[in-house]
């Protein structure tokens, strides 16, 4: 990979198709991960290699570690991403397309699923816009302490109390009967 790395940076445009083709599925997953939306992880997606591309000569990591350079390019525009989203309230209506209590089988679980699926966005809405903002980003888009830090501007311990203030409600707004998905 190195090699090809090298040879793009030299400014061979087939060398970095190729590195583009090795790398595109990888930074698409990272990206959809956390923003959950198909059409804005495909746009951070070109964008990332964009980024890549124009920035090319500036590479020059140990070892040659290209998916930690393109990695953390995709992380960051993830993360300005959020920021920029997330300033508003999560609507509820996002939220309840978000949650997901797993899969089930039968008209049983399918119910049981859809009452814990209701309870959970209930109890998600009565929750503060900040509290609601950090649940979001941390359990439905699966962001690390570090990243809703950053999307929310707050500091990692901010994060850890919000977000264990936030989970100490929403147990408290659910029902006995719901188990909150892990």
């Amino acid at each position: 990979m190195s090699v090809l790395v090298a040879r793009a940076q030299a400014g061979d445009a087939e060398a970095f198709g190729e590195v583009y083709d090795c790398y595109v599925d990888q930074v698409f997953r990272f990206i959809y991960r956390r923003v959950l939306d198909r059409q804005v992880a495909e746009d951070l997606t070109s964008e990332t290699f964009l980024r890549a591309l124009r920035n090319l000569a500036a590479f020059r990591r140990p070892g040659g570690d290209f998916a930690g350079w393109i990695t953390t390019i995709a992380r960051n525009l993830t993360i300005n991403h959020l920021q920029s989203h997330q300033r508003r309230e999560c609507p509820v209506a996002e939220v309840h397309e978000l949650v997901s209590t797993g899969d089930v089988a039968g008209p049983e679980a399918a119910a049981v699923d859809r009452l814990t699926r209701e309870a959970l966005v209930a109890g998600i809405a009565k929750l503060s816009p900040v509290q609601r903002q950090c649940i979001t980003l941390r359990y439905l888009r699966e962001l690390s302490i570090e990243e809703t830090a950053q999307a929310l501007g707050k500091t990692p311990a901010a994060i850890k109390a919000v977000q264990h203030k936030a989970l100490r409600a929403l147990r408290g707004l659910l029902p006995a009967t719901v188990v909150m998905p892990a």
